[in-house]
């Protein structure tokens, strides 16, 4: 094994260890010690295997740490967000670029299913790897009572 540069989320950290997935390959590394990692922090850094096992590994350089704030917001969806659902049947995804970084996804769900939804969204590991690729720093969950889930991946 040899080291690996990249941008890692943290999925898992203690005091003494922590796990880091690989954001585009989605390879997991559990490291050896914990340089003072969080659970959300996004890294881009480069890791090594620790010796003298090499079975964990180690961070040894960083280039670029930020958390990403997940915000479960009482907003509507905008009404760009709407009209991009209003031509989706339920279970659909529409996703559009947004100026500059970031994204847009807008889901169409049962009504009675729109909390569920946005909570799912809140609690999967995939959106704060999504948000650390679309160098996101800030992902808003809005919804409405007519099923229309929308997540923002917004830029700082």
């Amino acid at each position: 094994m040899s080291e690996k540069t990249s941008t890692f989320v943290v999925t898992h950290a203690e005091d003494e260890s922590a796990i880091v997935r690989d954001v585009e390959t989605a390879q997991v590394h559990t490291l050896a010690t914990n340089p003072g990692l969080e659970v959300h922090d996004v890294l881009e850094a480069t890791v090594a295997p620790d010796p003298p096992l090499e079975v964990t590994w180690q961070v040894i350089a960083v280039e670029n740490r930020r958390s990403i704030d997940l915000v479960d917001t009482d907003l509507e969806p905008t009404q760009h967000s709407k009209e991009l659902a209003a031509g989706v049947d339920v279970g659909e995804l529409v996703t559009e670029e947004r100026a500059g970084t970031g994204a847009i996804h807008v889901v169409r769900v049962p009504e009675d299913e729109v909390d569920a939804a946005a909570q799912d969204v809140l609690h999967d590991d995939e959106t704060i790897a999504r948000a650390a690729r679309l160098e996101a720093v800030r992902v808003e969950v809005r919804r409405s009572a007519d099923g229309v889930v929308s997540v923002r991946y917004l830029p700082d």
